[in-house]
Formats: C-alpha cells, structure tokens, sequence
C-alpha cells in the first residue's frame, strides 16, 4: 500500500435532469486502489475499469469551429490534448477545457427549450482545438451527475 494520500482526478459532467434539461456539474474521482498493471511494473493508482464496446477517436475541430445545440451522441469521455474548447449547457453553464481536463458527455435525452437541446460547444482562441473522444455503445446514460467515483 502506497504511503501517499489517495488521487482525486476532478472532470466535468454535462447531465440531462427529469425535465429534460441539461447541467454541467464538476466531479471527483476517488475509487483508486494500488495495483500493477503487469509484469514487473511497479503499482500504480488504479481507478474503476468500464469495460464493453466502445469507440476511441481523435478529432480535430479548426479555429472558429462551432457546435450548435446538440446532444452527445453516446455517452462519452472527452479529453483535449492541445487548444481549448468550451461546452455551454441549456442551464447557462459555460466550461472553458484545455489539455488535461476530462469531460463526460451524458446529456441524451433533453427536450428543446427556447431553441436549446443538449450542449453548444465551441473551439476557443487562435488555434484548432484536438480532443480524444471514447464513445460507449452499450453503457446506459447516467441518470444523475458524478456518476463515475
């Protein structure tokens, strides 16, 4: 066992509640334990594994890019390695992320509201913004925010 206080790794979880609405709400990661990942690997803090089909890709979104109202269309983690995006939920809640910051995109099933459903998002500054998405086909979408300890 490590001498060393437990991680906590924050992402930000964009959510739909009961009416159909989404929300962005930040959260923790907390549920590591010590373990090797193989061989004579020394341990590391290891987090809870989501296992199932999946799609892993890189996209690159140019300087000006604008992503109207939409939903995710899965849900997904997002992570940009280099430039800056922003994700503006239907509450108003606006996130500026940049390389490092995680994301959960679980707003499926909102309702439109005065021309607004799911999330607007946008490339932010003078250079093209480059994220990893990990895409699940067959994990249900969190019913409520921090779903992921």
């Amino acid at each position: 066992m490590s001498d060393k206080p437990q991680p906590e790794v924050p992402y930000w979880h964009i959510w739909t509640d009961e009416n159909g609405v989404s929300h962005q709400q930040q959260c923790r990661m907390t549920g590591f334990h010590m373990a090797s990942m193989g061989g004579v690997a020394d341990p590391q803090w290891m987090g809870n594994k989501t296992t199932g089909k999946m799609t892993t890709m890189v996209t690159v979104q140019p300087v000006g890019w604008v992503g109207e109202w939409h939903e995710n269309p899965k849900p997904q983690w997002i992570l940009p390695l280099s430039g800056r995006w922003s994700v503006e939920s239907m509450d108003g809640t606006k996130i500026e992320f940049g390389p490092g910051e995680l994301s959960f995109g679980g707003d499926q099933h909102c309702t439109e509201k005065d021309g607004r459903k799911g999330h607007r998002s946008t490339t932010v500054g003078n250079q093209p913004a480059v994220l990893m998405v990990v895409q699940f086909e067959d994990i249900p979408t969190p019913k409520s925010p921090c779903a992921f300890k």
